[in-house]
């Protein structure tokens, strides 16, 4: 059964990566933006300067071609399907990363570890809860 789905952005990055080849990633952890949310969801945000780290959900709007089979960037001897990596390359451009909440300020976040680039649609901000996010952990072929 297929069904359409629309998301609405809430907001969107404001990064120093303006293309992929951009994105160093030995330099992402270092890395600091903005997370800016539209005004009507301001109010949303109550709270989340309690928690250090956050999670970013956005779409790869510049993402163009899906590819089923991956080599991950720091892990050449290996291939296996886009569904095992973090790939950009998916079915649904939709990226999932956890970043460093370094201040609010109103609706901005300010963030560093940050790997999405500048204008990047932000569909969802979350808190990081290392007791529900990292719960008995397997890292399956990056263990080898």
């Amino acid at each position: 059964m297929t069904v359409d789905v629309n998301y609405t952005p809430i907001g969107h990055v404001r990064s120093p990566y303006d293309s992929p080849a951009d994105v160093s990633h030995d330099e992402v952890d270092e890395t600091t933006g903005e997370i800016v949310l539209e005004m009507e969801y301001e109010r949303g945000l109550d709270g989340l300067e309690e928690f250090s780290h956050i999670v970013i959900v956005a779409h790869l709007d510049e993402v163009e071609v899906a590819q089923l089979a991956s080599r991950p960037p720091h892990a050449d001897d290996v291939e296996v399907g886009v569904f095992a990596t973090r790939s950009p390359h998916r079915p649904n451009p939709i990226a999932e990363t956890v970043v460093e909440l370094c201040d609010r300020d109103g609706r901005r976040l300010s963030v560093k570890g940050l790997d999405l680039l500048d204008g990047t649609p932000v569909l969802d901000v979350k808190p990081y809860v290392p007791s529900v996010d990292n719960e008995h952990l397997e890292l399956g072929w990056l263990e080898n």
